[in-house]
């Protein structure tokens, strides 16, 4: 197997986690891992342009082979739900423009790969994120989950390939 650098991505419209891991076979590294900020007193189409180019810089200074995102999580509060949509289709079409392909979780599954339970608290996943990559030091729980998300990936991306292979057959 080859040296594969993901990027994984936790979307959101005030803060977008980012963090950066390769795998070779099973085993994994800790690249890097941040927050993308957006101003909450700017417009939407502004904080949008904001999270779109933070993530086109990481893609440009990190040069990674794959993308991961997390699925948006519907709650009650449909506006939100809305805003969070916007924030995660910049993000895909950052990755899309830089020509990676990008697969999607769902924040239950990435809680599951990690923590073994698809209803883990955040805390849990932070501290399973590094036990796996005892390097990471993630500064903000939205770095923490992107890890996560890169990891889940990590995990899943053989049978994922498999699949869409067979689909293309």
């Amino acid at each position: 197997m080859a040296l594969v650098r993901i990027l994984g991505i936790d979307p959101g419209l005030r803060n977008t986690g980012w963090g950066m891991i390769t795998t070779d076979g099973t085993r994994l590294s800790f690249l890097a891992c941040g927050t993308i900020h957006s101003d909450g007193k700017a417009a939407l189409a502004e904080r949008l342009k904001q999270l779109h180019e933070g993530v086109v810089n990481v893609i440009r200074d990190w040069t990674p082979d794959e993308a991961a995102i997390e699925e948006t999580f519907v709650n009650k509060d449909a506006r939100a739900t809305l805003k969070l949509g916007h924030a995660r289709g910049v993000s895909m079409l950052a990755c899309a423009v830089a020509g990676l392909h990008v697969d999607e979780y769902a924040p239950n599954l990435v809680k599951k790969t990690i923590v073994g339970a698809g209803h883990a608290e955040k805390d849990q996943i932070h501290m399973m994120v590094k036990v796996l990559l005892p390097k990471a030091d993630p500064a903000s729980p939205d770095a923490a989950d992107a890890l996560a998300v890169a990891l889940t990936h990590a995990q899943h991306r053989v049978a994922l390939a498999r699949e869409r292979a067979l689909a293309k057959s």
